[in-house]
């Protein structure tokens, strides 16, 4: 979503650049693109908030709950292992968020490719205090997750994950960021259109 989003701001940059064309034969050019771009625009974030808000239930996946046994809440992430050689491909990362005592998240997986996935959580940002490897025999049984100790099964793949964390945590503060601003560039740029017709229609 980075580089999408990232593409958007290129773009309605430019869209600001050609709301300065008001005369010459490159005025109706400019404006056609500006309304399709602003357009495009806003339906991707449209479907990005609307997918971002439906539940990620995925059909023929397996099911996993992760539940907070422990008396504090701790922020949970799920790497599912991937059947790929390659390392951007063979780890998948996911931000469960942060659960508190005696409640759960659920989360979806296709394991078409897999046969394991980790979950590791956090106490504060940088304290890895839970980590674990669950292995997938029945791909067709969905698993609950019960996390009632703070333990570490593995240091070497946590290691592992904590780089993937911190790699997921990076893209998602980029994302974020070229998000917002891309949203203001939008409004920007909407309010400029607006503002040309309300002119013309005075005139």
């Amino acid at each position: 979503m980075f580089y999408i989003f990232f593409l958007l701001v290129l773009f309605l940059s430019f869209c600001l650049l050609f709301s300065v064309i008001k005369t010459g034969r490159f005025q109706s050019w400019a404006k056609a693109f500006r309304i399709v771009i602003v357009a495009i625009s806003a339906v991707v974030y449209t479907l990005y908030f609307v997918q971002k808000s439906l539940d990620q239930f995925v059909q023929d996946s397996l099911t996993v709950q992760v539940v907070n046994k422990l008396p504090f809440p701790l922020d949970f992430y799920l790497i599912k292992i991937n059947d790929d050689a390659d390392p951007d491909l063979r780890f998948e990362t996911r931000h469960l968020g942060m659960i508190r005592n005696s409640y759960y998240r659920i989360d979806y997986l296709k394991m078409e490719k897999s046969d394991q996935y980790w979950i590791a959580a956090y106490m504060g940002k940088k304290n890895l205090v839970y980590f674990s490897q669950h292995s997938v025999p029945n791909k067709n049984e969905d698993q609950i997750i019960e996390v009632q100790n703070y333990i570490v099964q593995s240091s070497r793949l946590a290691d592992i994950a904590k780089s993937r964390i911190e790699a997921l945590k990076f893209d998602n503060i980029k994302t974020a960021i070229w998000m917002t601003l891309g949203l203001l560039l939008l409004f920007l740029n909407i309010a400029l259109l607006f503002k040309t017709e309300k002119v013309k229609v005075l005139k």
